[in-house]
């Protein structure tokens, strides 16, 4: 009798010790989980990515296995729309049709509309981060963490906006050369003789900006299609036009031969030139590579010192 009581006796603290050490390891384990999901401030996978930076970040963080739909713009990597569901243009997104691609999460710009359906996507059950635009260089990096955070990549994010951010710190010292802004003039597109162009308030005006121009449709506000009068007074030095894919003819081409333009000094001094519009418009991981480029294709004297910058 007494083997049988100590013998129970043992058996009930050995129980009682492995249900605390069980309780202690299962809580443990719920509250590291929970501190790094709080650290990291991930979101529910997988992603819906509105918008061509936002898409472009989460590729070069690695994660493009966390997207399940992009939209139009997310041209950058070429694989996005060739790979992932396609909600449609990022200004012109419907409700059902972003819900019904499976995803659980939205990372979108505070470009994407219209306002009403981005209202109900808002207030649906799927979460909703709306990624802020701010095409400062400063903004562009916040831009890069803040996505890195969302997906779970917050020390590869911090150190890609560490690297953009001294590679516009370059670009700064390089513009700083600039003796005389010239006034260069962003195209947009140009249909049936038409010509689109950036005006102030707009990121084809951040553009020429970082590269050290002076924006010669100052005057116009947003993207403005606007008449050969206004070309001819716009007189610019040099014109910029974004290529994209699918045009049935080439823009550089259309833009040189524009009425109002034909007297320019820019078409005098053959300096019209296209750049990818992704690339040049994205503000994304490529932006100071992209300012850096146009700046040497405005003043190409200052290519040796960018060279001379590079690390």
């Amino acid at each position: 009798m007494i083997e049988t009581s100590m013998t129970r006796r043992f058996s009930a603290y050995t129980q009682a010790a492995l249900l605390l050490f069980c309780a202690m390891f299962i809580c443990g384990s719920q509250s590291a989980t929970a501190q790094d999901a709080g650290a990291t401030k991930t979101v529910p996978l997988p992603i819906v990515s509105i918008g061509g930076d936002v898409t472009e970040i989460i590729y070069a963080l690695g994660k493009a296995d966390a997207i399940v739909a992009v939209d139009t713009t997310s041209v950058y990597p070429p694989d996005a729309l060739k790979t992932k569901k396609n909600v449609g243009y990022m200004r012109a997104l419907s409700t059902e049709g972003v819900l019904s691609t499976g995803g659980m999460t939205i990372v979108a710009s505070d470009r994407a509309g219209p306002p009403e359906v981005v209202a109900a996507l808002k207030g649906a059950s799927i979460t909703f981060h709306e990624i802020k635009e701010n095409n400062s260089p400063e903004g562009i990096a916040e831009k890069i963490k803040t996505v890195g955070q969302l997906v779970g990549k917050s020390e590869e994010a911090d150190a890609m906006a560490a690297r953009v951010s001294a590679a516009f710190s370059r670009l700064a010292t390089v513009r700083a050369s600039v003796a005389k802004k010239k006034k260069v003039l962003f195209v947009l597109a140009v249909q049936d003789g038409r010509v689109t162009v950036g005006g102030r308030n707009t990121s084809a005006d951040a553009i020429l900006a970082l590269a050290g121009a002076e924006n010669a449709a100052a005057g116009v506000d947003g993207f403005k299609p606007v008449t050969d009068e206004q070309l001819v007074e716009f007189a610019p030095e040099a014109v910029v036009v974004m290529k994209r894919p699918g045009l049935k003819s080439d823009p550089v081409e259309d833009t040189r031969n524009l009425q109002g333009l034909g007297a320019s000094p820019a078409v005098a001094g053959k300096a019209v030139f296209g750049m990818d519009g992704q690339y040049v418009l994205g503000f994304g991981p490529r932006a100071a590579d992209a300012a850096t480029a146009l700046l040497v294709a405005i003043y190409p004297d200052l290519a040796p010192l960018v060279k001379a910058e590079k690390p």
